[in-house]
């Protein structure tokens, strides 16, 4: 009876995950209500996920705000493009689909093409604010490292696709999940994408790494 009451077992130690998960998914939405902090919010949630659910260290808000705050600016940036740059992709959409391809003209077939590119662009999404988390580069080297990685690690880049599509069809049938979903896909994103970083890094690096893990499951 004394170990289901002591914090350090292992059920205690699953609802803190969970309740983590959670803290952080009501973050990351609050922080992207500007729309244009979505990118900074998002970096933050895989820093913190990573950091705190995925190593055990520190906590949250600890974590997240500084996180935030420390990458604010390349995040934002890079969001903005991408966000404009999907913009311009839905309008050229809709103006292919709505005005040439309801007129009769072949042209307006292209507005599958620009779909495909919003698909794309989702995608190289998520590895550009994971890497922008995890190195220090310029915002041209993070989008073409991003834009590299999704392609190197495609069957990985299919299977959260896959479990995105999973999560958005349970928030559907489940709404309140929103204040844990978020967190949890990106708990299961860092768990991978961390695997596929460690390729990327050198020896000095991992070890650094490895060491700073050990600490923080102490």
């Amino acid at each position: 009876m004394n170990s289901f009451f002591n914090y350090n077992n292992k059920f205690f130690h699953a609802v803190n995950k969970i309740l983590n998960v959670c803290f952080i998914s009501i973050l990351w939405i609050v922080c992207c209500i500007p729309i244009f902090t979505v990118g900074a919010s998002t970096t933050a949630m895989y820093y913190t996920v990573n950091k705190v659910v995925h190593h055990n260290r520190s906590y949250v808000f600890t974590e997240f705000f500084p996180a935030f705050k420390r990458n604010f600016k390349q995040s934002t940036c890079i969001w903005l493009i991408v966000f404009f740059s999907g913009l311009i992709f839905r309008l050229d959409a809709y103006i292919m689909k709505n005005y040439f391809l309801k007129a009769g003209s072949m042209i307006g077939n292209l507005y599958i093409f620009f779909n495909v590119l919003l698909v794309f662009e989702f995608i190289w999404c998520m590895y550009i604010f994971p890497n922008i988390a995890k190195f220090e580069n310029s915002n041209r080297q993070i989008m073409k490292n991003a834009a590299l990685m999704a392609v190197a690690h495609l069957p990985w880049t299919l299977l959260i696709v896959v479990i995105l599509v999973l999560f958005l069809f349970l928030l559907l049938l489940v709404p309140v999940l929103i204040i844990f979903l978020p967190g949890a896909y990106m708990w299961i994103w860092s768990v991978i994408m961390e695997k596929n970083f460690r390729r990327y890094m050198s020896e000095e690096e991992l070890l650094k790494e490895d060491e700073q893990n050990r600490e923080y499951y102490n």
